[in-house]
């Protein structure tokens, strides 16, 4: 029995090397798209800055500590880009009701427009990538990698 065992976590760790495989070509592309659509928001556009516009779009008016927080990234860097977006007039920032010394940042009909006009090319791609998955597969896939994101096991139906 302890061959069985053994057999099993040779298994499951060949199989999670090659999980780590397909998720660093998965990351080259995806670096890869960012730079593209950082370039088609506005020449020269930092990925980071991309990144960091993508995020306040998504989640809507949040403070530069929240930004940090859900970046896990440096607020002296995210206030450089917050000030270049905002000079793009991408952004705007607005005292927070909640806490005058903070500014909320959020985006404008602008941002909003030039990220949908960045992103429509990778959408089609993915679109096209999963034409022949059933929606289920898609489904599952998307409850996997959120629970792979979060640490968590994923629903078995």
């Amino acid at each position: 029995m302890g061959d069985v065992t053994h057999e099993d976590d040779a298994e499951r760790h060949a199989a999670v090397q090659a999980l780590e495989s397909s998720f660093s070509e998965l990351m080259t592309t995806f670096r890869r798209y960012v730079a593209e659509a950082a370039e088609r928001v506005s020449p020269g556009m930092l990925p980071a800055t991309f990144k960091t516009l993508s995020v306040v779009s998504r989640f809507g008016p949040m403070t530069l500590s929240a930004l940090a927080e859900r970046l896990a990234a440096d607020k002296g860097f995210l206030s450089r880009s917050i000030s270049e977006l905002e000079e793009m007039g991408l952004v705007t920032r607005t005292p927070d009701p909640n806490d005058r010394r903070s500014r909320l940042i959020a985006v404008t009909e602008l941002g909003h427009d030039r990220l949908r006009d960045a992103r429509a090319p990778h959408e089609s791609r993915l679109y096209e990538a999963l034409a022949d998955w059933s929606v289920d597969e898609i489904g599952n896939l998307s409850t996997m990698l959120h629970a792979l994101a979060v640490g968590g096991v994923p629903e078995r139906n």
